[in-house]
Order: C-alpha cells, then structure tokens, then sequence
C-alpha cells in the first residue's frame, strides 16, 4: 500500500491516463442506443425522399380551388385514392382532385393539398370532420368534392428534402446516439454504424457478512446492497454490468472469481476489503494477481498506471471522506483496470460516481466524463463541520430555481437512507473546516 496520501484530482487523473477508450465496432442500429459514433454519417438520399402529404385530405390544383368558400365552394371531381406506400398515382388534371392520405406521395399535376376540414369529404353536405374509410366506401374515392377554402401552391406538402438533403451530414463522429439520433439513422437507411462499443463493467462485493436479498438476514449479517448499487450505477453511466454475488473473506477465492470474471470485463470494479482490517481480503488477493500477471516486458501489470508498487492494483490513501481507501490498477494478461472500493455504502457510491463513472465514459468515448457541476448558496440550520486536509462530499438535494442546497443526513459513511434521498455532492474543500449557512458551494448533480 502506498504511504503517499493522494489528493482527489491525482488519483482521477492518474485513473483517465491509464485508460483507453475501446476499439470501435460495428452495431445495428437496435444495439447502438448509448454509444459514441466514430464516422460521420452523411444522407445516402434526401429526406423525405419524395413530396408527399401532412395531412389527410385531397390532392388538387391551386387554380382550382381560388376564391373558393363555403357558401361558393369549389367543385372537383375525384378521380382516386391515394393511400401511404402507394405508387399508381392518378393524375390530376383541371377540375380534378385525388383523395390523399397522410404520408402518401403527392401525384402528378397536383400542387397543394386541402385538408378533409376544408371540404364536404365527398358526401354533399356540409363541413366534414373525417375521411370516410377506403373500405367501408369505395365510392368515396370517386364522384365529386366540394373545396370551401382555398390553397396556395405547396399547402399541407412536406417536399422532397425538406428535412435532409441527399450528401448532407447527418450525424458527425463524437455524436452519442440518443433515441433521435437512432430515429435519424433509420430513417435515412443506416442499418448499421461504427461506433465505440459499451464497455462490459464487473461488479462484486466481498465480505463474509454480505446476505442476498430475499434471503434469510442471520446474525451479524447485513443485506449486500453495494453490488447491486454500484451495478445500477454502471448501467447509468452507460455501461453494460454484470453483477457478481457476494464474495467472502478468503484471497483464494476473491482472486479466482476476479480471474473467471475477466473474460467479460472491460472494467472490474470490487467494493469492500481495501481497508486496514485484517479481513480486507481485496488487497491480498490483489496483490497476488500482480504478482502472477506480469507484463509483456517483464514489468508488472498496471505499471504504468503509476502506482509504482510492484503490484498489478496499488492501494491508496486519500485526502477525502467518505472513501479514503481506494485502489487502482489492472489485472490478467490483458491488463483489465480495476478499481477497489472501500466497502461502507456512501463511501462505495461517492468513489463510483468521481472514480469509476468518468472511467467507463473514457472507454465509451464519450466527450464529456464528467457530472455537471454549479454553485449554490448552502441552505442549512448549522455550520457544516469537515476535517481539515480532506475534501469532503455531503449528500445533499439541489433547487435549481433558488440556486440553494440542502444537506441530507449526517457524515456517516453508512447512512444508505440519506443517500436515496440525494440528487447531489456538495463538495467541502480540504481548507475549509467549517461551511456557514448562505456561503457559496460547489455542488456535483447526480441527477
């Protein structure tokens, strides 16, 4: 274990030098959602790619329907219906008009759709509300329409390219592909794009105490909530995470599950165990994997991680609370990183969301690692006490239409139910030991 007490910004920064976002790949589009695009994608065909109507309604001529009222409607004889998908278009000529549907292609000689409100739908009487079903009424695509406003050239007509233009780029490299993003590239013909993959993120808990929930709470024994914590916080950074059920107190063991677990793992991230106990298997196990797993060179893994130990994983001695044990490095032959979390729920979630979250966003690629941060104006009925030389992370719940924050809980490292209620950090420089009510803070949102 190092005896150097590291700050906060060395350690993360030590983490993002150490990693490398993963090799693109090639997705469908239904497996895509979340990742970073790494080519631009440019319009194959213009969108749409035909004119074609907004409304449903009928297809006619401007200079048909010029000067048409309700009292002097315009009177057109229909030639046929035109439904989404058709491709036999009737022509219209003067005096004409087509039934239309909406999203069907506008047909030859028309200009400008009218919308069925305009009109009496084909029955002779007065405003119509709705277009009478092709089925239930054949004759309704045929006999006569009477227009009673009338149309300027292009009305209720979505052109050809009027949303993308054929060459035009559509999406550029470094583009997180959102559910509209996705909409876009399907709806341009991309089935499949290049894009950096979302990493695969270990998650286990150690300790012989752990239960799983749904099962019986013995003596002494506490639920594992960490895992399943820290799993769900994964998957919210963007990651897919798989959970590893409780491991218990012996090196042997912790470190044959870590090595069974690498074959899927972009990331292993362990939680518990890195403390100075003399239960804290995590640092044992580790260690013996560093040991074991040398690099190409000779060198042990994680070297240039810059733990400088002589081990794959260095553990380490923070300036901050909670979560002053923390641990970095990589393990196996493919130099896997890894981060050990100390094991009290609010310090395992705290170094999760400024450790291991920008991690696995500098794997996916993202441009962005990093939670949003604000000032505000602390709102709370007493001085806010911190440790002098640590900086401090406080739950805390944000209004961002008074640009105040409210503490939520005390200190403690365990107080799981504070944390729940929690939408924020409120960061307590090393400096500073005291926080009165009203100063100006520094507040990481989680939300």
């Amino acid at each position: 274990m190092s005896s150097t007490i590291w700050s906060v910004d060395d350690h993360l920064e030590d983490i993002l030098a150490a990693i490398r976002p993963l090799d693109p790949i090639e997705l469908h589009l239904a497996d895509a959602q979340g990742c970073v695009l790494v080519e631009d994608v440019t319009v194959p065909v213009a969108l749409p790619p035909f004119d074609n109507s907004s409304m449903d309604g009928y297809a006619v001529r401007v200079a048909d329907v010029q000067g048409a009222t309700e009292e002097f409607p315009a009177v057109l004889t229909v030639v046929g219906d035109i439904a989404a998908g058709g491709a036999d278009l009737p022509a219209v000529g003067p005096g004409e008009a087509a039934r239309i549907m909406t999203g069907a292609p506008l047909p030859p000689g028309a200009e400008a759709v009218v919308p069925v409100e305009w009109t009496d739908g084909g029955t002779g009487g007065g405003a119509a509300t709705t277009m009478l079903p092709a089925g239930s009424e054949p004759a309704a695509a045929g006999g006569e329409v009477r227009i009673h406003r009338p149309a300027a050239a292009g009305a209720h007509v979505r052109e050809r390219g009027s949303d993308v233009g054929a060459g035009d780029l559509a999406l550029a490299r470094g583009t997180v592909l959102g559910p509209p993003q996705i909409g876009l590239l399907a709806a341009i013909g991309r089935g499949a794009v290049r894009v950096r993959p979302r990493p695969r993120v270990v998650v286990l808990s150690t300790g012989s105490e752990l239960v799983q929930p749904g099962e019986a709470l013995g003596e002494g024994r506490i639920y594992d909530s960490n895992s399943f914590a820290l799993a769900a916080a994964a998957r919210d950074a963007g990651a897919i995470a798989y959970r590893v059920g409780a491991v218990t107190d012996d090196a042997g063991i912790l470190r044959a599950t870590i090595e069974d677990q690498l074959v899927r793992a972009d990331l292993v991230v362990t939680t518990g165990g890195v403390s100075v106990g003399a239960y804290d298997v995590v640092k044992e196990a580790l260690s013996e994997v560093g040991e074991t797993e040398g690099g190409d060179d000779g060198s042990p893994a994680g070297s240039g991680s810059g733990s400088g130990s002589g081990s794959g994983v260095d553990f380490r001695t923070l300036a901050m609370q909670p979560g002053k044990p923390q641990g970095f490095g990589t393990v196996g032959p493919d130099h896997t990183p890894l981060l050990a979390l100390p094991g009290n729920p609010v310090s395992s979630y705290v170094s999760f969301e400024l450790f291991v979250r920008p991690a696995i966003r500098t794997l996916m690629g993202m441009p962005d690692v990093h939670r949003p941060r604000v000032r505000a104006r602390l709102k709370a009925d007493a001085p806010l006490r911190s440790p002098e030389g640590r900086r401090q992370f406080l739950r805390g719940t944000y209004d961002p239409d008074a640009g105040a924050v409210t503490p939520v809980g005390g200190t403690g490292s365990h107080l799981v139910a504070a944390l729940a209620h929690a939408d924020c950090l409120i960061v307590v420089p090393e400096a500073d030991t005291s926080l009165e009510p009203g100063a100006d803070v520094e507040v990481v949102l989680l939300g």
